[in-house]
């Protein structure tokens, strides 16, 4: 069984972020977010965007959802 690893999901976010000179002030205000704390929680891998969101976040970075998400792999819990 394939599942998301939430830690290395929420990192690469973070990433992916970064190397497109987005801040988490930027993002809150494009996904319409009262405040930062979804966002950071997604950075920490204490939760994972909607669907919608995901959807939002591929656009932004010019990204698949895929490119987002990090699988964790059946040998040794990471892909």
């Amino acid at each position: 069984m394939t599942r998301v690893d939430m830690k290395a999901t929420g990192k690469n976010i973070k990433q992916l972020a970064k190397d497109r000179k987005i801040q988490t002030a930027e993002l809150q205000r494009i996904l319409g977010f009262g405040t930062p704390q979804a966002i950071y929680k997604w950075y920490r891998g204490q939760s994972l965007p909607t669907v919608d969101n995901l959807v939002i976040l591929a656009d932004i970075f010019k990204v698949t959802i895929d490119d987002i998400i990090i699988k964790e792999s059946k040998e040794n819990g990471k892909s």
